[in-house]
């Protein structure tokens, strides 16, 4: 019944915004570290964010700086608020929980939406 459910991917020129949603739901968001895992065209699995129970935070150098994620433990929501956009980010976006970085070892994958950033 865990269910991870992302959305607000699209098309966005180079230089532009998108939010990401993530809704959660069969478990008590609130007890998992979660996290954004990408992955473009021809790569592997990127992590690129993680948010702790208490709100910490941590980043990917390569979107450090651009993109910021939060949750809301009262919506069971998970969020990736992405400024400046590259081409090179253009992946499939994925929410994700799990107690470590490595995004093999994470427990439960949303179905992911595409971002596709034009240059």
């Amino acid at each position: 019944q865990v269910q991870l459910v992302e959305s607000g991917g699209g098309l966005v020129q180079a230089g532009g915004s998108l939010r990401l949603s993530c809704a959660a739901s069969g478990f008590t968001f609130n007890n998992y570290w979660m996290h954004w895992v990408r992955q473009a065209p021809g790569k592997g699995l990127e992590w690129i964010s993680y948010i702790t129970l208490s709100g910490a935070t941590n980043y990917a150098d390569s979107v450090k700086g651009r993109f910021t994620i939060s949750r809301d433990n009262v919506k069971n929501t998970l969020y990736l608020q992405m400024n400046s956009l590259k081409s090179e980010d253009t992946a499939v976006y994925y929410c994700s929980k799990g107690r470590a970085i490595d995004p093999q070892a994470h427990d439960f994958w949303g179905q992911g939406t595409q971002v596709t950033v034009s240059s």
